[in-house]
């Protein structure tokens, strides 16, 4: 009979709710006939979230700490870290274990059933299990030096035939400018706010979240305040797309997002999160538990995401709206948000591509662009720059599309201009002529830099009119800016 020696010096029954059996007592089964088959499965949300699994042997539990969770594929391993015995009574045990002591942070019971002994020695230990969640055969085995050195694999296939990995890497669907759909289509839409935030695409699997911006990089490590929503969402392998806003007064900002989009040492990434904390506005979910939504339409699309439940201090589930087309536009225009998106509600997810499925509707065009020079300030902006040259991609080149001067705060103007004096050129990096009165006096950068602006419409030459300045995105290179189309979109 394996003991308790270990277990019983690591607490103090004192000191935690965890069952704590006197030296002398007997060990026993749930079941009371010695068959030795009970399992159970805790998520453990300690320092760091693991799960858990625990096996029936010996009239104790045999327990591993698998860090994120047993896989859900054949031949896939994971990390499985055998830690000491634990009483029968644990099968049962849900709770706060108090912090400071051992295993400190809420314990859940995640799965539990029985399981049918395959082979058990003491380097190898292959069972099937029967319970709620999981179901199939799993081989634990000794990997290392350490006697703790354990890992697991999956050594069935999923119950399930459809079942599909979850994907490395996922494409935003992207919405393309309009209006309103006619009233008499109204109820075959939704519609939900447009943040002024910038998209982000989470992965999460074993407790474990990244993140991803529109162009693939990882941003993980600028938010860390969003980390926690993988621990919410425990062994949920899943892909999520939304935005990540920054509010200030209670509105989106994207001047306060600018200061934490940029950022990447952790410590300031830290500070910035206590100081600056930004919310992700989830809207959609592109993978579920090894099921692709896809093809899915969008109103079962939202029923998943709803059935997740996020909310939390720093992300929320963005509300949708449907057949409310005329005054959700008009809510978004009194509380002087950006716009809406409406949203077709039998469209699948268009992974990558622009549809007009997604129709973004603003009062306001926002375009991002590529900064090519820039024109010397007068006045108080004597010292630094008065105007941007921006230009967008196009097949011949960056094409000139106008420039702009409003929009940027003190601090802006100061960043900004010490980052385009280090890109100077002797040339104008434009394909398409620069206005004679405009490029004079002009100083010319590298186009290396990519912003955003807002602006009412495009001009008959392809200029655009009345534009200001949203900010820098430090997360997109000029390949990755949206070309030209020859009619200003």
């Amino acid at each position: 009979m394996a003991g308790l020696g270990e277990y019983r010096r690591k607490r103090d029954p004192g000191r935690t709710p965890e069952p704590v059996p006197a030296d002398d007592a007997l060990p026993r089964g749930d079941d009371n006939t010695g068959n030795d088959n009970t399992f159970v499965i805790q998520e453990h949300h300690a320092s760091r979230l693991h799960w858990d699994v625990r096996l029936e042997r010996g009239g104790v539990l045999v327990s591993w700490a698998v860090p994120k969770g047993l896989p859900t594929e054949p031949g896939d391993i994971r990390l499985a870290v055998h830690t000491e015995d634990h009483p029968m009574e644990y099968a049962t045990f849900e709770g706060e274990i108090p912090q400071g002591e051992y295993g400190g942070g809420k314990m859940l019971i995640w799965d539990r059933g029985t399981y049918e002994t395959v082979k058990w020695s003491d380097r190898e230990v292959a069972v099937v299990f029967s319970g709620g969640r999981v179901r199939g055969k799993y081989t634990f085995f000794h990997g290392g030096k350490s006697p703790r050195d354990w890992m697991v694999r999956r050594s069935d296939p999923p119950q399930r035939p459809d079942w599909a990995p979850l994907p490395d890497k996922i494409a935003p669907m992207l919405a393309t400018p309009g209006s309103l759909p006619p009233a008499d289509q109204d109820d075959q839409w939704a519609y939900e706010f447009k943040w002024d935030g910038v998209r982000a695409l989470a992965r999460v699997d074993g407790g474990r979240l990244r993140l991803f911006a529109r162009s693939g990089n990882d941003i993980t490590g600028t938010y860390p305040e969003l980390r926690p929503l993988g621990e919410e969402l425990g062994s949920t392998q899943v892909w999520l797309d939304g935005e990540i806003v920054a509010f200030a007064d209670g509105k989106p900002s994207f001047a306060a997002l600018q200061r934490r989009m940029h950022v990447t040492e952790a410590r300031l990434t830290r500070r910035l999160a206590a100081d600056l904390p930004v919310t992700y506005v989830v809207f959609d979910v592109a993978h579920l538990d090894g099921r692709s939504c896809l093809p899915l339409p969008y109103t079962e699309r939202r029923a998943l995401l709803v059935s997740l439940n996020l909310r939390g201090p720093h992300w929320q589930t963005s509300p949708s709206y449907p057949g409310e087309g005329p005054a959700v536009l008009a809510t978004a225009r009194d509380q002087a948000l950006e716009g809406i998106i409406a949203k077709r509600l039998g469209s699948r997810y268009h992974q990558g591509k622009r549809t007009p499925d997604w129709i973004k509707i603003t009062d306001l065009r926002a375009v991002e662009v590529v900064i090519g020079g820039w024109r010397p300030g007068e006045g108080r902006r004597s010292d630094v720059f008065g105007s941007l040259m921006l230009g967008i991609p196009s097949a011949d080149g960056l094409r000139y599309v106008g420039q702009v001067g409003t929009g940027f705060t003190d601090e802006m103007l100061r960043t900004l201009t010490a980052k385009l004096l280090r890109l100077e050129r002797k040339t104008p990096p434009f394909a398409t002529p620069v206005p004679r009165e405009r490029a004079r006096g002009a100083r010319w950068v590298r186009p290396t830099l990519v912003g955003e602006v807002v602006f009412r419409d495009w001009t008959a030459d392809g200029r655009m009119r009345a534009p200001s300045w949203r900010g820098l995105r430090p997360d997109k290179r000029p390949e990755d800016v949206e070309g030209w189309h020859g009619d200003g979109r």
